[in-house]
């Protein structure tokens, strides 16, 4: 953890993943692992998991796969938050083994970082297809740095509860 701010991942072509349970800060570890990135003069895009499958799939529709998948190619920082939030499609599937094995062949700094609350071996009930799959996670996991979280939620520490007894109040009326 204490390399991540070095960008080692970025230069070394090494993909990250942080999978664990949810408000434990797998998505803010993403998020500033590409600012830091931003800040290095590297592109970087952040997308949800929901938002890539409508991404690929409005391209399969539309004819445009060619250019969807080089714009997912071309920042060295791509972060894909929540897999495992959505289903892909078969072709969606195709398309996302596309744009890992083209960033995998990618000889210049380049990382893919991926969140997700469900552990990888269970990844198959979200991508639709045969192989692809496994040659998808091949790709990805083959150069990587994987962080397996554990821990309590940080989110509810702020959380207020309050009690309140209300009281009946006797109006008078007028005719």
């Amino acid at each position: 953890m204490r390399k991540l701010p070095a960008l080692a991942n970025l230069h070394a072509r090494k993909n990250l993943a942080f999978i664990g349970p949810g408000g434990i800060g797998k998505t803010h570890l993403a998020q500033a692992y590409g600012r830091e990135c931003c800040l290095n003069g590297y592109k970087t895009y952040y997308l949800k998991a929901t938002e890539l499958r409508d991404k690929l799939r409005r391209a399969a529709d539309s004819g445009s796969v060619s250019r969807a998948v080089a714009a997912l190619v071309k920042p060295s920082c791509l972060i894909v938050d929540e897999v495992g939030r959505c289903t892909f499609d078969k072709a969606c599937t195709d398309l996302f083994f596309d744009v890992v094995d083209r960033r995998y062949e990618k000889d210049c700094a380049n990382t893919m970082i991926l969140t997700s609350n469900t552990p990888t071996n269970n990844w198959d009930e979200f991508f639709t297809g045969d192989d692809t799959l496994l040659c998808t996670l091949d790709r990805l996991f083959d150069r990587a740095s994987v962080f397996v979280m554990k821990g309590a939620s940080f989110r509810g520490a702020e959380l207020e509860i309050f009690s309140v007894e209300t009281t009946p109040l006797a109006v008078r009326a007028t005719a």
